[in-house]
């Protein structure tokens, strides 16, 4: 029996006092985190590994994006899982880079000046996608982008799709897989709406196609497809590991700490995670100490140790 499920207010105790006493090797980091559901769990997971360690565990959370880049820069973070696409593309002004592995190398490279370290790309991408209902996915025989673009080439007008205004009318959102797969909906076809309420759209049948991101809770919770990207247009967003020059070099075990978690999540699991924290309500400290668990990452009896 599982003793978070029965006492989650018990893991917000064993939480606190882990985080903020003093560690049993005299170590201490500070791990900063967005604001949204994914990264709020990627920074717990991260927490508990490392006072597994026996490192004191400062936690930023709930922070903007560039707010939690400035505090990395400045030092007030030590360390954060960050996106190769928004830092290659918002912090770095660069052009976004297909090649997920030429991404990370260019961000990696170009933070050298930054004092920031880069290591540990994940499975993890954070990236856009566009996402059909099952059932018409399989009826349509699209699992593709490129699917997709074969049936509006040969059923034009007869497919809707949902997108905030900002995707339907970026280059790098639907002109530009329009312009990438050969294809266009026309302007009667696509519906503009808030992004909190294209795939609830899509669900309740009222178009079929929607804007999406690869993690979202909502693709499980609605059952929907992601549609693969094989063409590779949108740039990869790919969560990785991003830390202080000076704290890596004073604790390089970091990265070996942190290499089989990234080794080991993807967007499927991700979107597995968010959506037990984001539907089902629970507590992100309980998702992500179950999965560390049941994924032997850490034992069980951590919680009474701890």
């Amino acid at each position: 029996m599982n003793l978070l499920k029965l006492v989650p207010l018990l893991i917000a105790a064993v939480i606190l006092s882990a985080c903020s006493g003093i560690g049993v090797t005299g170590k201490e980091v500070t791990v900063g985190g967005k604001n949204y559901t994914e990264q709020y769990l990627l920074s717990e997971m991260t927490a508990f590994l490392l006072v597994d360690e026996g490192f004191k565990v400062n936690q930023m959370n709930n922070l903007g994006s560039s707010v939690v880049r400035s505090a990395l820069e400045n030092g007030q973070v030590d360390m954060m899982w960050e996106y190769t696409g928004t830092a290659l593309i918002t912090y770095m002004g660069e052009e976004s880079i297909a090649d997920p592995d030429a991404a990370f190398e260019k961000v990696k490279e170009n933070d050298i000046k930054n004092d920031i370290h880069w290591m540990n790309m994940s499975g993890v991408n954070n990236t856009y996608a566009l996402a059909m209902r099952s059932e018409q996915s399989e009826e349509l025989g699209i699992k593709s982008i490129s699917d997709l673009s074969d049936y509006v080439n040969e059923n034009p007008g007869k497919l809707t799709m949902a997108a905030d205004a900002e995707f339907a009318n970026r280059s790098d959102g639907l002109p530009g897989v329009e312009e990438t797969y050969g294809f266009e909906f026309g302007s009667s076809q696509v519906r503009q709406m808030d992004l909190g309420l294209t795939q609830r759209t899509l669900d309740n049948e009222q178009v079929d196609v929607s804007v999406a991101f690869e993690t979202d809770a909502t693709i499980r919770n609605y059952d929907l497809v992601v549609l693969e990207d094989d063409k590779r247009f949108f740039p990869p967003y790919r969560a990785a590991v991003a830390i202080n020059q000076e704290v890596f070099e004073e604790y390089p075990e970091i990265e070996e700490i942190t290499a089989r978690l990234a080794e080991s999540l993807n967007s499927d699991i991700m979107r597995e995670l968010n959506y037990l924290v984001d539907i089902e309500g629970q507590s992100v400290s309980v998702v992500a100490y179950d999965w560390l668990v049941e994924n032997d990452f850490l034992e069980e009896e951590l919680l009474a140790v701890k």
